[in-house]
């Protein structure tokens, strides 16, 4: 895989705990039915899984597009090709656990589906281009260019009910070995 896609620059800003998704643990993930990158549609409170791995991300760079301007800049916005990319590789560690990783943002869903066929992504990506969980669950979010993206933000869901968060997330690249360790010592208890 092209290195530009799976490298992140090493002087990139850290996001620092703001404490605006302290309110999220043991919260119920709404009944909510979002445009997807694999079924058309997808009801996010019916994960068929043991674990539902909701990462949250602001936007994936679209081919022949340019990101908005200071994009590196921002605390936590770049990276969103590269963890998805990474999700993809470990998708079988993930699964092993019993768990589905389900990418959201609100991102346009022609931009995630060609996106997500173009890398050839193995996990399910949802557009929330409406902003139904920010305006349900309070998620965090930022503004550039007059567009409101998700902040970068895992949940993981058993039963519908949140029960680990991971936030601010960073690096992106790498948040899997996060998810992966937590899913371990979950499953040893």
């Amino acid at each position: 895989m092209n290195d530009k896609l799976t490298k992140l620059p090493h002087d990139l800003p850290i996001p620092k705990n703001d404490g605006k998704a302290s309110h999220l643990l043991g919260r119920q993930i709404p009944n909510l039915i979002l445009p997807s990158t694999k079924n058309s549609f997808f009801d996010l409170s019916a994960i068929e899984k043991k674990y539902g791995i909701l990462y949250f991300f602001p936007m994936m760079n679209m081919p022949e597009k340019d990101l908005p301007q200071g994009w590196n800049d921002i605390p936590g916005a770049r990276g969103c090709t590269p963890q998805n990319i990474s999700v993809t590789k470990h998708i079988i560690e993930l699964e092993k656990h019993d768990a589905m990783p389900i990418g959201i943002s609100s991102q346009p869903i022609a931009d995630l589906e060609q996106l997500s066929t173009l890398r050839n992504f193995s996990q399910i990506l949802v557009s929330d281009n409406k902003l139904e969980f920010q305006k349900k669950l309070n998620v965090p979010v930022f503004a550039v260019d007059g567009n409101t993206l998700y902040k970068r933000l895992t949940l993981i869901v058993k039963n519908s009910k949140i029960i680990k968060v991971f936030y601010p997330v960073f690096p992106p690249d790498e948040h899997i070995f996060e998810i992966l360790k937590w899913l371990e010592k979950e499953n040893e208890n």
